[in-house]
């Protein structure tokens, strides 16, 4: 365990979630998998094997602040594809998929980050059918999947019809530890080459130590038990918050309700910014995450991510009243320059 081990990941362990992928109903072999430095690292990786400058990458709109990043370093355009309440617009997609020729299509079907939505299944089969048919690979980026506290569960795209054009990747941080900063990626063979030759030039592999540990963590059968506290927690803490916001933003306010993951979308009233108003919370010691960051060609200024994950009852109780108070003594008129240590 503390030698060099194989860039594709330790076998065992490849096996294992080979195993789970097929009871899941995901034809996998472990020469479909590659284990990597957290999901992070695999969106790093595939824009580096899929694109080259000026490529197009279509994405959910808001969509995951991380994958913009990984894929803006290799120079990525993007065609944003507004969402609602089951997810991607998919009635949306065909037209730009037409016109456009992208590389890839990126979506987080489960309990998006930042907005909480899930996809759903109607949406996914379309999405699966628009893609193959236009001959676009998914990247379905499903961290939180395991995370679901209420409604029924949905079947992945990469299960949808085989998902031979469906690259599904997952990460250990939201349910075991994140700071072994392992994930793993699900793919047809070709590509797992490709990220195995990417991989080997970033980091060789990632650390043989840390997935034996959880290797024998997961056939321990110990994961379930702990995922359904997990669950539980964070159903909890979901509804904490979400009773504090009732009481405490305005009434022109909307947010989500999601069934699943770590995350709150809130709309503020029209005309507000919430990179405006953070200057103002953070003097009141509580922070969140303005949602303009996640609007890959702009907009979104008067919307913000909240996390109920980590933070005890009373701490989101307090935190929520001290930002419903924040938001409510801001007007809707807004300077349009920021201030200086915003810019």
């Amino acid at each position: 365990m503390l030698q060099y081990n194989l860039t594709e990941g330790y076998p065992p362990l490849r096996q294992y979630l080979a195993e789970e992928l097929n009871r899941e109903g995901i034809a996998a072999h472990e020469n479909n998998i590659i284990i990597t430095t957290g999901s992070q690292q695999s969106l790093d990786l595939l824009g580096k094997i899929f694109l080259n400058p000026d490529d197009k990458v279509v994405v959910e709109n808001p969509t995951y602040v991380g994958a913009l990043q990984s894929f803006s370093a290799y120079q990525a355009q993007y065609l944003t594809i507004p969402c609602d309440d089951e997810g991607m617009r998919v009635d949306q997609l065909e037209t730009v998929l037409k016109n456009y020729k992208p590389k890839l299509i990126y979506v987080v079907s489960n309990f998006s980050n930042p907005t909480g939505v899930t996809m759903s299944r109607y949406r996914r089969e379309v999405l699966q059918q628009l893609a193959y048919q236009h001959q676009v690979p998914i990247v379905e980026d499903d961290p939180y999947g395991e995370t679901r506290y209420s409604g029924d569960h949905i079947p992945t795209i990469k299960s949808i019809d085989g998902g031979s054009g469906v690259i599904l990747q997952r990460s250990f941080s939201k349910t075991i530890a994140p700071g072994f900063r392992l994930g793993f990626t699900v793919a047809p063979t070709e590509v797992i080459n490709k990220l195995v030759a990417a991989k080997q030039s970033v980091d060789l592999q990632s650390n043989t130590f840390g997935q034996m540990v959880l290797y024998e963590y997961l056939r321990s059968g110990k994961l379930p038990a702990h995922v359904e506290k997990l669950r539980e927690v964070y159903r909890h803490r979901r509804d904490v918050m979400l009773d504090s916001m009732q009481r405490h933003f305005p009434a022109d306010a909307h947010w989500t309700v999601p069934d699943g993951g770590l995350f709150i979308w809130a709309t503020l009233p029209e005309g507000m910014s919430s990179l405006m108003l953070l200057p103002d919370a953070v003097a009141q010691k509580v922070a969140f995450i303005p949602g303009n960051a996640f609007f890959a060609n702009g907009g979104g200024d008067n919307t913000m991510r909240l996390n109920f994950s980590c933070a005890s009852d009373e701490n989101i109780v307090e935190g929520i009243k001290r930002l419903g108070g924040v938001i409510k003594r801001h007007t809707s008129q807004f300077p349009t320059a920021l201030p200086a240590f915003l810019i």
